[in-house]
């Protein structure tokens, strides 16, 4: 497969080079109630632990979330968000030199996580749910991974309309100031779609190449996975390993995944396979 180069990323010490290889995110839950029933809640070492493993493991970067995205999830205030993260966000920014995202959707939470050691915004509205966030990200001078969501997944043309709502998204953050070298797209897996729709999104997501920006995706443990083999969230590894694969096959460029060591050979296979393998001498 050949895919368009895109320019280079830089985040913290790392420079994501688009293209040469796919790069893996760590999910590290700091909520009570993750969906993934992976969260550490506000247990730092467990937290440090994990994100050293995590490094260990081969992950490119950590994506800290303080509050849970499931569909049933109470939403947090930023006060309340900030008291769960700040504290675990330093002692993870002491543990590792890998670059840190927050996941959130806040501009509040987003800018004092920024001034705290975080890297990026993980923003699962991509964005259009807090009008202050792209000003937050731009005047940090930071990369931003922008999301697809909706309320309800009523669509016309479910692929075009994602298109469409991320170019809009990504207008919005160019007026604001954040460079296109500095914006990560994510087609929402799992987030404003059904089971049905999730899986279409995943067979045509070579279509999002048309807004030739970084692509990631999220499958990692999602409940569709569980609908299609009729698994609980902790026996969906090979369910996300098949998702990894055919993303990486359809052009992805990272992926989000709880699953770290286990991911990294996935992802380490797919590329030999889809970019490319030079045979040791």
């Amino acid at each position: 497969m050949v895919t368009e180069t895109l320019p280079a990323t830089r985040c913290r010490n790392q420079v994501f080079h688009w293209g040469r290889r796919t790069y893996v995110m760590g999910v590290l839950n700091i909520t009570p109630d993750s969906f993934s029933g992976d969260g550490v809640g506000t247990d730092r070492a467990a937290a440090v632990a994990q994100a050293n493993e995590f490094a260990k493991s081969g992950a490119d970067m950590i994506d800290i979330g303080a509050e849970s995205t499931r569909p049933e999830a109470v939403p947090l205030g930023p006060e309340e968000e900030l008291r769960r993260l700040l504290p675990t966000l330093a002692a993870v920014r002491r543990a590792t030199g890998l670059p840190l995202s927050v996941d959130t959707y806040k501009s509040g939470v987003a800018k004092a996580a920024l001034a705290a050691g975080a890297d990026m915004v993980n923003d699962v509205w991509g964005l259009l749910r807090d009008p202050l966030m792209a000003s937050a990200v731009s005047d940090a001078n930071a990369p931003v991974i922008i999301m697809h969501n909706q309320q309800g997944t009523g669509y016309r043309d479910l692929v075009q309309e994602v298109i469409a709502s991320l170019a809009e998204s990504v207008r919005l953050a160019q007026e604001t100031g954040i460079p296109r070298d500095r914006i990560i797209i994510d087609p929402g897996f799992g987030f404003g779609k059904t089971a049905a729709q999730n899986l279409e999104i995943l067979r045509r997501l070579d279509e999002f190449r048309a807004l030739k920006l970084p692509l990631l995706i999220g499958t990692s443990r999602k409940s569709t996975i569980g609908l299609v083999l009729h698994l609980p969230e902790g026996e969906r590894m090979e369910g996300t390993a098949a998702t990894v694969a055919i993303a990486i096959a359809k052009g992805v460029d990272m992926v989000r995944v709880h699953d770290v060591a286990g991911m990294v050979r996935v992802t380490r296979m797919s590329d030999a396979i889809v970019r490319g393998w030079d045979a040791p001498a």
